[in-house]
């Protein structure tokens, strides 16, 4: 057996003393590193807007179906918020490391009326399902139509989940229906604004892809 290792001293904090913002500061040191979902998503206007979430994760494989975290903005809905409860469905885009600039500066409060793809020269096409544009830099986009919205927590934090109807897969990292993760090169988010991207990347010689035994539920996830 191999010898138990002890990094260091510890520090022990108590959440219940701490503010809303002391907690998320914590958190996001905590859980990293967290995927990115860049969202596009229309207004009932119209405009487009563009967002990007790292509370961001798989659901269920059947159907499948992802999930991503929403806060509040000043006790109010975010326009991703707004946009996907008024018209039911949205893109999840996986930004490649080199957007990674890009990610951030669409993070930037602007009004409701500001399509953030446009101001930033970040082309789209139309989506092939839903009535909502993916971006054509991305080398993943998830088209989604909404399954379910959650609050959580006394922020009211909106855990939004919607299922895939299409996957868009950049070709060249695609092998029957295994993606090479290296060619997607996602960005990836930290704590505060830093990012990351993918370091070595280790297989297990003669081991087996997982598969789910049964398929995954909300509940399991």
């Amino acid at each position: 057996m191999p010898e138990e290792t002890v990094p260091g001293e510890m520090t022990a904090i108590d959440p219940a003393g701490l503010s809303g913002p002391e907690n998320y500061r914590l958190l996001t040191g905590c859980v990293v590193p967290r995927p990115i979902a860049w969202v596009t998503s229309v207004a009932g206007d119209g405009t487009a807007n563009l967002a990007p979430f790292s509370a961001f994760t798989m659901v269920s494989n059947d159907p499948p179906m992802v999930g991503i975290n929403i806060g509040r903005r000043d006790g109010g809905f975010k326009d991703t918020a707004r946009n996907i409860a008024e018209r039911g469905e949205y893109v999840v885009n996986i930004p490649g490391w080199e957007l990674w600039r890009d990610v951030h500066r669409s993070g930037e409060v602007h009004p409701p009326e500001v399509d953030e793809a446009a101001l930033l020269g970040l082309a789209t096409v139309p989506a092939d399902v839903v009535g909502v544009p993916r971006l054509a830099a991305a080398r993943v986009s998830l088209e989604c139509r909404l399954a379910r919205v959650v609050e959580f927590g006394r922020a009211g934090a909106q855990f939004t989940v919607g299922e895939v109807v299409r996957f868009h897969v950049l070709s060249s990292a695609l092998d029957g229906l295994k993606i090479d993760t290296a060619a997607i090169d996602p960005a990836s988010r930290l704590a505060g604004p830093t990012y990351a991207r993918l370091g070595g990347i280790e297989r297990v010689e003669g081991a087996a892809a997982p598969g789910p035994a049964r398929a995954a539920s909300p509940r399991d996830a």
